[in-house]
């Protein structure tokens, strides 16, 4: 049986691989070498590359969750605002950490952007309880009922504010690095974030509507 720490060590060296090279050019045997274990036993842990994969995306939240936890210390009795604030600063942290968790966001996009059958699953099990989460909150912040399509628009909206700095990251690094250059300078952006968000949903007037 894998231990903790090489199961750990396998799904790192996983992780790496296939963010660097992604899902289908990535091989079990590189794997297996940079974690210095033997095949046969991952194969018989993981069963096959597919359920290696699946692992290590789950790791990979997992592991980010840990670091920068998205929900509010005092849960969700916490003020909208505040639940709103936290979120915006974790998931921008998150995004734009450039440590080892760095292959985190780049496995991540490329499972969005070249899906496997890893996608649904992990939608489903990660992906839509934050989003579920962030459609509370602004339900919360906006004054008037929004239908479910204004809802998931806003969800969206403000995910997408967060997510251009990660995958528009080479165009900031080029143009404004200093947005993003250091900590004090991303706080100043997820505090940047967080305040037009908050402007844009506590202003937002209802939809007109056609008769």
């Amino acid at each position: 049986m894998l231990s903790e720490d090489t199961r750990e060590r396998v799904l790192r060296a996983a992780g790496e691989a296939f963010a660097e090279r992604g899902f289908r050019d990535a091989t079990v045997r590189d794997i297996c070498g940079k974690a210095e274990v033997n095949i046969a036993s991952v194969n018989y842990y993981f069963r096959n590359k597919e359920a290696l994969y699946f692992e290590t995306l789950s790791f990979a939240f997992r592991e980010a969750e840990d670091r920068y936890p998205l929900d509010c210390p005092e849960g969700e009795g916490a003020a909208p605002v505040e639940r709103l604030r936290h979120f915006i600063r974790s998931f921008l942290m998150r995004l734009l950490d450039d440590t080892h968790l760095g292959w985190h966001g780049k496995l991540i996009t490329r499972e969005i952007l070249s899906p496997t059958a890893a996608l649904v699953p992990i939608i489903d099990s990660v992906m839509k309880p934050r989003f579920d989460a962030m459609r509370e909150i602004i339900t919360q912040l906006v004054p008037h009922r929004l239908d479910e399509n204004e809802l998931e628009r806003c969800v969206l909206g403000i995910f997408g504010q967060c997510l251009v700095y990660r995958h528009a990251r080479s165009v900031i690094d080029h143009l404004w690095p200093q947005v993003v250059a250091g900590v004090d300078d991303r706080e100043a952006t997820a505090d940047h974030v967080f305040r037009s968000a908050l402007a844009a949903l506590t202003h937002l007037p209802p939809a007109s509507r056609e008769d």
